[in-house]
């Protein structure tokens, strides 16, 4: 799937905050299932370099938000339910706070990426739009037994990033200033009930706010009042992510890619790896802990294009002994506003990994220079 667009043909549905992007002069395309703002006029790039100077605001109400709460009133009970399909530690997060988590399937692949958060009585879950009805149908077979399951799939979703954010959200809600990266709290945002957390896709410090869908419209018009907030498409989005070093579920990962050759080891805690408290238990555990012991054949890098022209996702990688044969591909590419130049990432053989390892691109049927190079490609500002 590209990574801004997709070709369905079914009716299109709207976030919230259509009318808001039509009367802002957005160009909209359609997007896991939604019609969706790319880009303002503005444009992408300085969206991009807008976000990384003061505050851009995104509507991400498409994504999908899931309450899981354990019937017999103890969260920890919710927590020990989801670790059945999920290797992360869920049962480590502390209340008011929230983690990346995977979810993966018998052969080790990721079927998704999401974030779960301790709300104290129960667990709340941010999930991609494209994969929202197939990580509730997967939630509610593993969990229905001994939890309640809440699909909040009509809740407005919206993100605020970059070094403005905090101050443009705390003078309608100041207790947002005193949130570090991961907090989840409930907080009054000008008279709108949303829980918030300290979190975001871009890189940079920032908040996601959910919200009653009848509320998203006065709060976003309330945010973009600021002279710091600037609406921000799903065109700077990507290019913020991918800077980032940040995975695009069915690009970056998906059901083929395992977390160990995703790079996305740090994702799985000690206690669910070999020897932990709670080691195993989850779908494709002896794939995934059996590569943390031997290794993966394969890793996603950073790519560092030589020159100007950006490397797109697909574009096939050689090294200079592999003659006609690929040695992996390219995942996301693009050009990175702020890094000031070509930017990508792909799959590369664990062997050629090393960072300033020189592979080539193909490109229009050229074979141009890549290097392996470190991420992210720009520094993260998160407020730890």
């Amino acid at each position: 799937m590209d990574p801004i667009s997709d070709n369905s043909n079914a009716e299109l549905s709207k976030t919230p905050l259509h009318s808001l992007h039509l009367e802002l002069g957005a160009r909209m395309m359609a997007f896991a299932g939604y019609d969706m703002p790319i880009q303002y006029p503005l444009g992408v790039m300085k969206e991009h370099l807008h976000t990384r100077a003061g505050a851009g605001l995104f509507d991400v109400s498409h994504m999908g938000q899931i309450l899981i709460r354990a019937k017999s009133g103890d969260q920890r009970d919710a927590a020990l339910a989801l670790e059945a399909i999920t290797p992360v530690a869920v049962a480590g997060v502390g209340e008011g706070r929230q983690r990346y988590g995977l979810f993966t399937n018998e052969a080790g692949g990721l079927e998704d990426d999401f974030m779960v958060a301790n709300r104290g009585d129960h667990l709340y879950l941010v999930v991609n739009a494209a994969c929202k009805h197939e990580d509730l149908a997967r939630i509610e077979a593993a969990l229905s037994a001994t939890c309640e399951i809440e699909a909040q799939f009509d809740r407005g979703l919206i993100a605020l990033q970059g070094p403005a954010a905090e101050s443009a959200l705390s003078a309608l809600a100041p207790q947002a200033a005193e949130m570090k990266f991961m907090d989840v709290r409930e907080l009054t945002i000008d008279g709108a009930r949303a829980i918030v957390s300290r979190s975001g896709y871009s890189g940079e410090d920032g908040y996601e706010i959910s919200l009653d869908a009848m509320d998203t419209d006065r709060i976003a018009r309330a945010l973009l009042a600021d002279d710091s907030v600037e609406a921000i498409g799903l065109g700077a989005r990507d290019s913020l992510r991918l800077e980032a070093g940040l995975c695009l579920y069915g690009n970056d990962i998906d059901q083929t890619t395992t977390p160990v050759e995703a790079n996305l080891k740090w994702a799985i805690q000690k206690a669910r790896r070999t020897g932990g408290d709670r080691e195993g238990g989850f779908p494709g555990a002896d794939v995934i802990l059996k590569q943390f012991e031997t290794g993966p054949e394969r890793l996603r890098v950073g790519l560092q294009p030589a020159g100007k022209a950006p490397v797109r996702a697909g574009a096939e990688l050689f090294s200079a002994e592999s003659g006609g044969s690929p040695v992996g591909t390219v995942t996301s590419g693009g050009f990175g506003p702020s890094a000031g130049g070509p930017v990508a990432m792909g799959y590369v053989p664990t062997a050629l990994s090393d960072v300033g390892t020189t592979l080539f691109a193909e490109v229009r049927g050229k074979r141009l220079p890549i290097t392996v190079a470190a991420l992210p490609f720009v520094q993260p500002t998160y407020k730890r």
